[in-house]
């Protein structure tokens, strides 16, 4: 199969056999991948990961072992997502750790992690996952839906973490692929959506799902202009600038849910947190079964954040195009 590794910064093709399957997991056939700010990361060395990158996907079930005949017949063919942290229940190891007793898979201490951490992605023709793992995906949920259930349930994940009932407006720090689903997400609870961001046509994105926007610079100079402050702000620019600024509007036992991942260290100051007595909750994976849903009911269609599906051969003239400024979602076709 073609799959596309990481080398020295750089995505290199490269031919591999298909992946081996362990008992209760499946062979997926990609469909369609999606380029995450994730994926730009590991090209600069987020975790250190050498292998295949690519966490998010749609695809079809072709293989299974050690199942019944029964559940073959049920997912052979079936269109599935994935979620990409792989427990340690899933490689048989015993005794589980006390994550996965815990029911906290996401955090199983000998994980793996699809495309990010020891475990072979989406940039590829084939990827293998557990049975366990796999979420069918409706016949009304389109491929081009469906690639974005795993950053979706991303955004849902903060549904689950903080009780939004309790706030009428939030801000968004951020205007990328991650923050407008999130913003998309939280606005089917909450009333008032502010985002800001850099990028006028991300913005207009945003305008024209019915939020409101503020234009910044990201620099130090937004925290002396920006006057407005908000009990519930999430910090998703994917940059350690974003930081500062989501400390600054964040108004005193106000919530800060932060988001970005990146490599590299963030230089901020702690003491608004400590004086403000701010709340900060990190978020990571979230429920697929709610971004599912979300996309099923059309509460949440994010269509409109595509800017370009290329083939899979294509792949480091996507990633590189996927950097470029004022671009959304770039899609590998397989």
């Amino acid at each position: 199969m073609l799959s596309f590794r990481v080398d020295n910064g750089k995505l290199k093709a490269t031919s591999r056999p298909l992946p081996k399957l362990r008992p209760g997991w499946a062979l997926v056939r990609v469909r369609l991948a999606g380029i995450c700010n994730t994926d730009v990361e590991i090209l600069r060395g987020y975790h250190g990961f050498k292998g295949t990158p690519g966490h998010e996907f749609v695809g079809e079930v072709a293989d299974i072992r050690g199942v019944s005949t029964e559940d073959k017949r049920k997912w052979i063919g079936q269109r599935v997502c994935g979620e990409i942290n792989v427990s340690c229940s899933a490689y048989g190891f015993k005794p589980v750790c006390d994550f996965c007793r815990r029911g906290l898979k996401t955090h199983c201490a000998r994980r793996t992690v699809l495309g990010i951490l020891n475990h072979d992605g989406a940039f590829a023709e084939y990827l293998a996952l557990p049975i366990e793992n796999l979420h069918a995906v409706p016949k009304k949920v389109t491929d081009e839906q469906a690639v974005f259930v795993e950053p979706l349930a991303a955004a849902c994940e903060i549904l689950d973490q903080v009780n939004v009932k309790e706030f009428r407006s939030f801000a968004v720090l951020g205007d990328g692929k991650l923050a407008q689903l999130i913003a998309r997400v939280l606005q089917t609870a909450v009333p008032q959506v502010v985002m800001y961001g850099k990028h006028a046509n991300k913005l207009a994105l945003a305008r024209r799902a019915g939020m409101q926007t503020k234009k910044v610079r990201g620099d130090a100079s937004d925290a002396k202009r920006i006057k407005e402050r908000f009990r519930l702000v999430v910090e998703a620019t994917g940059s350690p600038s974003g930081l500062a600024l989501a400390q600054h509007i964040t108004e005193p036992r106000g919530t800060l849910v932060l988001k970005s991942t990146f490599h590299g260290p963030a230089a901020a100051e702690t003491w608004p947190i400590v004086v403000k007595e701010i709340t900060v909750v990190g978020s990571r994976c979230g429920p697929f079964d709610k971004a599912i849903a979300l996309l099923h009911s059309g509460d949440v269609d994010p269509r409109a954040l595509i800017t370009q599906t290329l083939l899979l051969a294509e792949a480091p003239t996507a990633i590189r195009f996927a950097q470029r400024s004022g671009v959304m979602k770039v899609l590998l076709k397989a």
